[in-house]
């Protein structure tokens, strides 16, 4: 896995900063570095950062539609349970394009998936998207459609998925669903493995609840895999996390508005993001681990997650 992570970084080079974005520490402090818990024993970042709201236009491509641009101050938000005002998801635009009548969209809201699902564009079936922000690159994805967060320069193109994978893809959003159903509720993670340079832990079960770290984008209650780390420190099975908030990484990665997982420490394992070497991570159900889906460079703080199977923080060195 790692070897196909640093040949699939190396597509980019300020991808790859995005991924282990690594500056000195006392610059750190000042850009926002958090160690957590804090002195009061929080699993909270003390400060409060706010997301930049999607102001410019982005493209959406259709395979074999057309190319369109978008304008994010004037599309309808269809999830105001889960985001916050002014924010959007790729679902949105795509919903946009059939609103101003540019496509013929059939959509609709699955309870099963607990999804919005594109039935038809054109009277063509059997849709799935693929996205990248600002500085990245087009990547396959398990992310559900009305969940992948939008901000500038975010770039959607809809292909037509193999039957059989998107029946695989629809298959584990059903599953998840009946996890959670099952579970009363709760999000309960069965496997959670991170690893380091010089080791790895592993935790089974975890009960996962919201910290509410982005109140600037997400409805309180939402659970993102961020929180997956935060309930492991409060549980006590974690010691420390360290959170770096930026902005933007150097001119192409603009804008970023993400907290990264810096620093891991628990259970005698301590990793720490130095130099070329940091953590990244994938969440998700397994038929799509690694780059066939649940690696996805959505940061863990933007990363909503329903009842996924596992969760996997490693280690790379470019």
């Amino acid at each position: 896995m790692l070897t196909r992570t640093r040949v699939a970084f190396g597509r980019l080079a300020v991808a790859v900063i995005m991924v282990v974005a690594l500056v000195p520490a006392v610059l750190a402090q000042g850009s926002g570095f958090y160690m957590l818990p804090d002195e009061e024993g929080s699993w909270m970042p003390p400060d409060t950062h706010v997301g930049r709201l999607p102001a410019h236009p982005m493209q959406v491509e259709i395979a074999g539609v057309g190319r369109f641009t978008v304008d994010p101050t004037e599309v309808e938000q269809h999830r105001p349970d889960v985001f916050q005002p002014g924010h959007l998801s790729v679902y949105d635009l795509i919903a946009h394009l059939g609103e101003t009548g540019e496509i013929e969209l059939v959509s609709r809201y699955d309870e099963e998936m607990g999804t919005r699902v594109i039935e038809s564009i054109n009277g063509e079936s059997g849709w799935w998207y693929e996205a990248r922000y600002a500085g990245g690159w087009f990547e396959r994805n398990t992310t559900r459609m009305d969940l992948y967060p939008v901000k500038d320069g975010l770039e959607v193109r809809l292909i037509r998925e193999r039957g059989r994978r998107l029946e695989g893809l629809y298959g584990t959003f059903s599953e998840q669903v009946e996890r959670l159903e099952e579970n009363e509720g709760e999000v309960i993670v069965p496997q959670v493995q991170i690893e380091g340079p010089h080791g790895r832990i592993t935790f089974s079960d975890v009960r996962v609840t919201s910290h509410n770290v982005r109140p600037d984008l997400w409805q309180p209650g939402t659970i993102t895999a961020l929180d997956i780390l935060l309930s492991l420190g409060e549980q006590g099975h974690l010691k420390r996390v360290g959170l770096q908030w930026y902005d933007s990484i150097g001119s192409a990665a603009d804008p970023v508005d993400n907290y990264f997982v810096e620093l891991i420490e628990g259970q005698g394992f301590i990793a720490s993001a130095e130099g070329g070497c940091g953590f990244v991570y994938e969440v998700g159900d397994q038929p799509f681990r690694g780059f066939t889906g649940n690696h996805v460079h959505i940061p863990t703080d933007a990363n909503v997650i329903v009842s996924v199977e596992y969760a996997l923080w490693f280690w790379i060195c470019l």
